[in-house]
């Protein structure tokens, strides 16, 4: 799963794919929902275009037919947030007048379930060669890691933001790499990394792409090598977390030398602007920021990552690198501008960094936050509530152009959810969680295609390549261009234009004539900058649905217990996969301050989703800390240990 190719046009066959999902989403304005389903706990919607407000409709079991909920249609959207059934059924929505959405599930962490794997196993299948130290950046286009991009995927970053996010679910895949015994998205991890350091002061030919990289004036870069930094320094932080049973400290001390000997000089310490020179119409010149070389908050993400590290060396340096993640964050309180598109959505797929990273600092390092970190992110959080002030729940541009008129990179909807998640979480903000789901639901459907933002190839089926449950996948795609993706795992490929949108209640959205839906669906080439930010939603998902407790024989939660005691840890995860198996999960239990050890909990039933196990007090101690989780995505509890 190489790169082979070059581009070709969308074919004859995608048009006439999506005449046939355009009719069959809007013969009727049938209700749009997240054709896989939703999470037990979570928001729960759906559209039904044209319906009027009071309009009442059904939830029925797909399977028993029984009615198991009822509501009304306000703004043409329907939500069931409250019904939290459990069961294996599948349920379906009626809508008098409208008809029949497809089934759909109402599960525990439906959605990482179905999720998880395919978001690593894409960035598996689009590397640019098996061997990450002898890869020709000179064929691969653009001159990165992943098939159609550079070195500003960044993809080890978020590879391990998503890890520690859920060790015990990624734990339990391995082999794909060759070696059973690492999991399959460490060593992809370790990859990235090898192939960072290899060619960190690559600054060779690459294929053709669209612009140069430096400031005006000054010696063009045609290959991003400094970001190969970035994704070094957070392995080096990982390091200390959760990489070191499986990298070498002499590989690690590697790394670590290389990002502090090159730092500076790379410019990893600041925020970078007008560094990257475009060719491309939708964004042709210098720009402030792209999502091409350097994305506003990166430097955030970067220095809050080496700081971890020296932090963790007892000969370490963590003093500078926290006063340039400080300073990288200051940038962004005093500068981010929501009203210029610049900072925005014109920098497309980069644009869930800026807010990721700032609310990352609270997650890693919240005593060490400049002051107004948390302003801002609530400051962007009011704005992002206004913006998508529509029945789609849709982020718009503005009131007259809500997408762009000809492309709309994938970085919208699929990576908003994860900035929405971080930053819910932190301000404790439950609708804007609840809009973050709805960006969720946008890419399973409910958008005005009434298609996955994915194209349901064959191809893509065969190999295990695509999310269960979707009945209607985006009708275009580009199998065949620069990245060669067509048979990459979880490949996003289409979003809708500004055209496709209803803008007011009184438009009959889904009523031109039927030879013209769908004509003209924009589906750009799969991309690992798009699929990144749906790795990031995913990572971020969990915060606020996985906890941890310690509770005593009766089941209720404590804060102390003797020595002897035996006491019950509850975990509740993203990892019940198997509705028909009672599964494994584990935490790590740590007494004072010592060393942390695992401890395997086991699910309470079959899809309960909630695994515990008893554990004895031990002696000595003043205090038992359990967590799950790590690097910022740690999920504690902890009591006070009374002596006998």
């Amino acid at each position: 799963m190489f790169y082979r190719g070059f581009f070709h046009p969308m074919s004859a066959i995608h048009t006439l794919v999506f005449l046939l999902v355009g009719l069959v989403a809007f013969s009727q304005n049938k209700p749009l929902v997240n054709q896989a389903g939703y999470n037990l706990g979570e928001a729960k919607r759906f559209v039904c275009v044209g319906a009027k407000d009071g309009t009442k409709f059904k939830v029925l079991n797909n399977t028993s037919n029984k009615l198991e909920f009822e509501g009304e249609i306000l703004n043409q959207e329907g939500w069931f947030t409250a019904f939290n059934p459990v069961t294996k059924n599948e349920f379906r929505i009626e809508v008098a007048e409208h008809g029949t959405s497809v089934p759909f599930w109402i599960a525990d962490h439906l959605m990482e379930k179905i999720s998880a794997k395919l978001a690593y196993d894409f960035f598996i299948d689009v590397r640019g060669s098996e061997d990450a130290t002898i890869a020709d950046l000179s064929k691969i286009y653009g001159g990165g890691p992943s098939r159609d991009g550079g070195a500003y995927g960044l993809e080890t970053v978020f590879e391990c933001l998503y890890y520690a996010s859920n060790p015990a679910l990624f734990d339990r895949w391995k082999g794909e790499f060759g070696d059973d015994k690492v999991p399959d998205l460490i060593d992809l991890i370790l990859w990235h990394a090898e192939f960072a350091y290899a060619h960190v002061a690559y600054q060779g030919p690459v294929a053709n792409r669209h612009g140069s990289l430096g400031y005006e004036g000054q010696p063009r870069m045609q290959y991003d090598y400094w970001n190969h930094l970035d994704q070094l320094a957070v392995v080096c932080a990982a390091y200390h977390d959760f990489l070191k049973p499986y990298l070498s400290r002499e590989k690690y001390l590697q790394y670590r030398q290389i990002c502090n000997e090159k730092w500076l000089e790379y410019e990893r310490h600041k925020v970078v602007r007008y560094w990257t020179y475009s060719t491309k119409w939708v964004d042709i010149g210098f720009q402030e920021f792209n999502e091409m070389g350097n994305a506003y908050g990166q430097s955030v993400f970067s220095n809050l990552f080496m700081y971890y590290c020296e932090k963790n060396e007892p000969q370490g340096n963590p003093g500078k690198y926290l006063k340039w993640a400080q300073e990288s964050a200051s940038d962004i309180i005093q500068n981010w501008d929501f009203n210029n598109p610049r900072h925005m959505w014109w920098i497309r797929n980069a644009e869930h960094i800026t807010p990721q990273a700032l609310a990352y600092f609270l997650l890693l390092a919240p005593e060490q936050a400049p002051k107004g970190t948390r302003e801002k992110l609530s400051a962007w959080a009011i704005h992002m509530q206004q913006k998508t002030n529509n029945f789609w729940k849709y982020r718009v541009h503005s009131d007259t152009e809500w997408a762009h008129p000809k492309t709309k990179e994938l970085g919208g909807a699929p990576a908003l959810g994860g900035s929405m998640f971080a930053v819910a979480h932190l301000l404790k903000n439950k609708r804007l969680r609840d809009i973050g789901w709805a960006q969720v639901d946008f890419v399973f459907g409910i958008n005005p295609l009434g298609a996955h933002l994915s194209n349901k190839s064959q191809d893509r089926l065969d190999i295990g390549g695509y999310w269960a449950g979707v009945e209607q996948g985006w009708p275009a795609a580009h199998p065949n261009g620069y990245g060669q993706l067509g048979k990459a795992r979880g490949t996003l490929d289409g979003s809708p234009l500004d055209k496709d949108f209803q803008k007011k209640a009184s438009e009959a959205a889904g009523q031109e004539p039927q030879d013209q839906i769908g004509k003209d669906a924009y589906a750009t080439e799969g991309w690992c900058v798009s699929n990144r930010g749906w790795m990031a939603t995913l990572t971020f998902s969990t915060l606020g649905s996985q906890q941890v407790k310690i509770l005593n024989t009766r089941g209720t939660a404590i804060t102390q217990a003797k020595v002897a005691e035996t006491v019950t840890i509850e975990l509740k995860a993203a990892l019940n996969l198997d509705w028909d198996q009672v599964e494994k999960g584990k935490v790590w239990v740590k007494v004072d301050q010592k060393p942390a050890i695992a401890l395997e909990v086991t699910e309470t039933g079959e899809n309960t989703g909630i695994f515990r196990a008893n554990y004895k007090v031990p002696s000595p101690g003043r205090s038992l800390q359990v967590s799950y989780g790590s690097f910022g995505f740690a999920q504690k509890a902890s009591i006070n240990i009374k002596a006998l």
